[in-house]
């Protein structure tokens, strides 16, 4: 089974992300065991950059540039092709039920484009979602939803 730069994103966050939104080891300690863990190091190197830029973002922080209320996100073509249009739909549902707001969905749309991924399938983009959401203070609440919602379908309890 080929390894993808997700696949280690969610590696680490299941087993190693800290309460503070960071990595609770150190990175090269990381590296060692997720080589240990069957990743390959070009994987491994491409992960810790996707969660170095999503932290530079969050550092970044300030207000969202689009409108508030009402307002429509008109996806391109490589969005497009990357989301699909079950991916998008919930995008917009997390959107409606308050999960995220305009600023964190940008930063979900920026992190999935990253990735090198042809398509990211609803589940993939759930785990995305839930990483930018652990990384954003304040979204503590929505963190949560998300979480206990891949969890309980992890288990298999929704569907």
């Amino acid at each position: 089974m080929k390894r993808t730069v997700l696949d280690v994103l969610i590696y680490l966050f299941e087993n190693y992300m800290d309460g503070e939104g960071g990595l609770s080891t150190d990175s090269e300690g990381l590296k060692t065991e997720l080589k240990a863990a069957g990743f390959g190091e070009r994987q491994i190197l491409k992960a810790f950059d996707w969660l170095q830029a999503l932290a530079r973002q969050q550092e970044e922080g300030g207000q969202p540039r689009m409108a508030r209320g009402g307002s429509l996100r008109v996806f391109t073509a490589e969005e497009q092709e990357k989301l699909g249009c079950e991916a998008r739909g919930f995008l917009l549902y997390l959107e409606q039920v308050g999960v995220l707001d305009d600023r964190n969905r940008e930063l979900v749309i920026d992190r999935v484009m990253a990735l090198e991924a042809d398509e990211i399938d609803l589940d993939q983009l759930k785990w995305i979602v839930l990483m930018v959401l652990f990384n954003q203070p304040g979204q503590e609440e929505a963190f949560f939803w998300m979480e206990d919602l891949v969890m309980d379908e992890m288990r298999g309890g929704l569907h």
